[in-house]
């Protein structure tokens, strides 16, 4: 075993406890202590403030009849109930699902119909779109039935809709009653509750695309996401001294995992954007004092562009996260130099791990931050496998990047045979990713197994987009590949097979995607073609593609100032 990894593996100490308990302990250390803040609104709680606003959200859902083990979808931006939320779920042993706020009718259809989730709490929307017209229109019993006695014809298992605010809407409950009716659960039920909950419960799913396309339910646990929080921030030097500003979506394991949990496991404080805005990021930090930041790669670059950007002290940074993307070294100096962030850490894995599998430390020389993506956390084994039988390879050759701990998940929700070729009868999680390990430990990955697309940090699955765009008027096929983007990392590109006498444009793609998928999802890059490349067998050359796209659709590397 290598140096720095079997240095880390020294350190590891299984601590078994449920998410409730992690909170408790940080209470008890420093009540007092700034836990929660959102700048623009000045809008603080310390941490006894805040666990007090846990528990009374907890009493409330229990009264409200939600039981252990049910399904809590929360469907909303970072907005200040969504981290209470996340605790007192786990307080009362409910399930947290975690929706994606790009989701549109179809997407957010599947995802509750496929979880049997039983409760959704959501905002009333993001930019165009309006959550509340979505939900009615996918169970317009809310409108008649009486609360928490929803029976919809189209998501039979939901029982609860809430409004994750103070205004009322009609067969929803708001959040100040669900705190009113806190006073109907005792203190006896409450404690009996958490004292029934075992550390190694679901407590948290999260949705994630697999090769097929079509969503996976991922079951991840209070031992899985506690203890990776707490080494996340413990590798980033976190103590109750710093503050964190917090830009990333909470829906992600990025903002709940390695920031919530991070923060909460060391009691650093939370600066939390509602969304990202790179001029409220720098403001944030400056009037914050914040000493940590995290952000995809195009989130820094945003900042640093930004032409007020000098106009902030930032100075006052140390650490942080770059992830969700691979970070350019020019990026990373001027995120050093620029954004004084000396000690900011990469990190890397997947949901299905907790998510992260190795980091790399604030002392890591530039390139290794910059080349890898750091060695195996503590408690967990990192191996370069043969993709077939795991079987570990030298060091220096290219395999799948695999891993094996107490952060592997529990499995995909009603889905066996996924769970099954995911991981291993050993216990290796296949991460689909390709990587190598060189003599230190450290891995760099330099591909994809899968034919995921990684654009600015979100995950698009070519399958999926492409079964959507078949239902398009003329289009005979569709193939979704990555494009190389400067700003993205990867753009979606397509090449569509037309029938006879359709002239497809790609604005004409465009609109029919708009509003119907993610965003994200839409394709940026469009070309009609006449066939694809194929095997001799008759399969679809996708590496062929993705170099016909690389060619078709340049962009330029980034550069450094």
């Amino acid at each position: 075993m290598d140096e720095k990894v079997r240095e880390r593996q020294a350190q590891f100490v299984l601590r078994e406890w449920t998410l409730g308990q992690v909170l408790d302990h940080t209470v008890k250390r420093f009540p007092d202590n700034e836990a929660l803040v959102y700048a623009d609104r000045n809008y603080r709680k310390t941490w006894r403030e805040f666990s007090e606003t846990v528990d009374q959200f907890a009493k409330g859902l229990m009264a409200l009849g939600v039981k252990k083990g049910e399904k809590v979808a929360v469907w909303a931006t970072n907005v200040p109930y969504w981290v209470p939320l996340q605790f007192a779920t786990a307080k009362i042993g409910a399930v947290l699902l975690t929706v994606n706020t790009n989701y549109r009718e179809h997407e957010l259809r599947y995802l509750l119909s496929h979880s049997d989730c039983e409760n959704l709490f959501l905002i009333d929307g993001l930019r165009e779109h309006d959550f509340l017209a979505t939900i009615y229109n996918l169970a317009p019993e809310l409108r008649t039935r009486p609360r928490g006695d929803l029976r919809c014809e189209a998501l039979p298992h939901l029982k609860r809709v809430c409004f994750l605010g103070a205004e009322k809407h009609r067969g929803m409950y708001s959040v100040p009653e669900i705190f009113a009716m806190s006073a109907m659960t005792s203190d006896v039920e409450y404690k009996a509750r958490q004292d029934s909950l075992d550390p190694w419960d679901v407590i948290n799913m999260q949705y994630t695309s697999g090769t097929t396309g079509f969503p996976r339910g991922v079951m991840l646990t209070h031992v899985g996401v506690g203890l990776n929080g707490y080494w996340i921030g413990r590798h980033q030097g976190f103590t109750e001294k710093d503050r964190l500003c917090l830009t990333v979506p909470l829906f992600h394991c990025y903002g709940c995992v390695l920031g919530v949990m991070a923060a909460v496991n060391h009691g650093t404080t939370m600066v939390i954007l509602e969304t990202f805005n790179p001029l409220h990021a720098l403001s944030a930090v400056d009037g914050e004092r914040c000493t940590a930041l995290y952000g995809v790669p195009t989130m820094f670059l945003a900042e640093l562009e930004h032409k007020l950007f000098k106009r902030f002290d930032v100075s006052s940074l140390r650490t942080g996260i770059m992830s969700g993307s691979v970070c350019p070294e020019p990026l990373m100096r001027r995120v050093l130099e620029e954004m004084h962030m000396r000690e900011i850490t990469i990190c890397y894995g997947l949901t299905e791990g907790s998510p992260v599998m190795t980091q790399s430390d604030v002392n890591d020389s530039i390139s290794v931050r910059c080349e890898t993506v750091g060695c195996a956390m503590p408690g967990i084994e990192v191996r370069i496998g043969d993709p077939e039988t795991c079987e570990e390879l030298p060091r220096g050759q290219v395999g799948e990047i695999l891993c094996r701990g107490y952060n592997v998940m529990k499995g995909y929700y009603k889905m066996p045979e996924d769970t099954a070729s995911t991981i291993s009868p050993e216990g290796w999680l296949h991460s689909g990713d390709l990587g190598v390990m060189d003599e230190h430990g450290y891995v760099r990955v330099t591909g994809r197994i899968k034919d995921m697309i990684i654009r600015g940090g979100e995950n698009v699955y070519p399958r999926e987009v492409e079964e959507f765009l078949l239902g398009m008027e003329g289009v005979v096929d569709a193939q979704v590949v990555a494009v190389p983007s400067r700003k993205y990392g990867e753009e979606v590109g397509v090449f569509i097979i037309a029938k006879e006498g359709f002239d497809i444009q790609p604005e004409d793609v465009r609109d029919y995607c708009r509003g119907k998928i993610s965003w994200f999802k839409i394709p940026r890059y469009v070309a009609l073609v006449d066939k694809y490349p194929l095997t001799g067998s008759g399969k679809i050359q996708k590496y062929k593609l993705r170099e016909m796209a690389a060619e078709r659709w340049p962009e330029p590397m980034l550069e450094q100032k």
